[in-house]
């Protein structure tokens, strides 16, 4: 996902090999599988064609993309190459009409009715049919396990249920649907929001002086009725942004391809 500004991402398994259990009732080997997800979201830097990441949140506790990205678009498709040459990604746009396109770094998320602090720091971005939401983690992981893998933290003994109950307290989602029906869940690096909301489209409300927005809802936990407010700072508000999913040709390049598409062409296959 990607707004001016900000970047959501999420790699996780193949669905078949995702883990369908929360962490409480996992295994030491689906523990593992499961602390090793990916999900984060920084601030993007763009540098004639090369994208840099700083700051943001992620799952993870240590930078598994340090280097910046250098990327060329053709057409709906952009390819991302390591400056060390060692991975190539290719990225396909997903959303094509005219939607919103929306960016918000969240502050915080605190439950009024007890007065937690859930979240700290993360991301809600819109690209017309798709949506991705990060929630951070409300306390930092303690600084005496820096420089080793999450996935490690396994073989730590001295770390109980409640350290980990900290590990998972995060949350990237991506979702499809729209503003009017709202957007359902599909990918996430926790099973148990899989198939539901990733957010209700009720209880904004936008402070232009301050350039933020609140979001009260409701939520359920226990049998209980809570209040839930998350405050964030816009990055991008457009309601009817044009995902272009072509890209310009001279017409110099379109003489030239014309000329030599019976070479060019021979297998050539055209993906609507």
């Amino acid at each position: 996902m990607q707004g001016r500004n900000l970047t959501i991402d999420l790699r996780l398994p193949k669905v078949e090999d995702q883990v369908k259990e929360t962490w409480e009732a996992c295994n030491q080997e689906e523990i593992y599988e499961l602390l090793n997800y990916e999900g984060w979201y920084a601030d993007t830097l763009w540098e004639n064609d090369i994208l840099s990441w700083s700051g943001g949140t992620s799952f993870q506790i240590h930078n598994r993309w340090p280097e910046p990205a250098i990327l060329n678009r053709v057409g709906d498709c952009m390819m991302e190459y390591s400056p060390n040459n060692t991975y190539v990604e290719d990225w396909r746009l997903k959303s094509r009409t005219e939607g919103p396109l929306v960016s918000l770094r969240l502050i915080e998320e605190i439950n009024l009715t007890t007065g937690e602090c859930r979240h700290r720091d993360g991301a809600l971005i819109i690209n017309g049919d798709w949506a991705g939401l990060v929630l951070g983690r409300a306390d930092d992981i303690i600084s005496d396990i820096k420089g080793i893998q999450l996935r490690d933290l396994l073989s730590q003994k001295q770390y109980d249920s409640g350290f980990y109950k900290q590990v998972f307290n995060f949350e990237t989602s991506v979702a499809q649907g729209d503003l009017n029906s709202g957007y359902t869940i599909n990918h996430s690096t926790q099973a148990s929001r899989l198939e539901t909301s990733l957010f209700c489209l009720d209880g904004f409300e936008i402070d232009k002086e301050k350039n933020e927005i609140t979001h009260t809802f409701e939520y359920s936990h226990e049998d209980k009725n809570e209040t839930i407010q998350r405050r964030f700072v816009i990055d991008t508000f457009e309601p009817a942004f044009h995902y272009q999913p072509t890209t310009v040709m001279t017409k110099e390049s379109q003489r030239w391809f014309e000329e030599e598409r019976q070479t060019l062409g021979r297998y050539l296959e055209i993906i609507n």
